[in-house]
């Protein structure tokens, strides 16, 4: 059974910086991802990375967020730099199988349960 947990959220002003990190049990997935959701939206795709370390940002946050894993340990973490109240959010992690790194949500199979990020001016 897979489960993935995250940790790191919390509340951060703008300018300064927070990483989140998720640990995931069970096996290895070709792909971790971050994605994150605000009250009465869509979740919004944030970063996703390979294997092989290959990334993929969504426009918003590239240049300001890091993505990384550790495949010995199966975790993956998301560096929050230069944050804007617009990042606020609860983000999630979440895990799949694709040959290719997905914005889409329907490409993970499994998610955590999200972590709050808060963003103050």
């Amino acid at each position: 059974q897979v489960q993935l947990v995250e940790s790191g959220g919390g509340w951060v002003q703008t300018g300064g910086s927070l990483t989140l990190s998720c640990a995931a049990s069970g096996r290895i997935f070709s792909a971790m991802a971050w994605f994150r959701q605000t009250l009465g939206k869509e979740r919004e795709f944030v970063a996703a990375i390979g294997w092989s370390g290959r990334t993929l940002y969504s426009d918003s946050v590239e240049g300001r967020f890091s993505i990384g894993r550790d495949n010995g340990k199966n975790t993956v973490t998301l560096q929050i730099n230069s944050p804007r109240p617009e990042d606020t959010a609860v983000y999630y992690c979440a895990v799949g199988d694709v040959l290719t790194l997905s914005p889409n949500a329907q490409s993970y199979n499994h998610w955590g349960q999200g972590t709050r990020v808060t963003v103050s001016s």
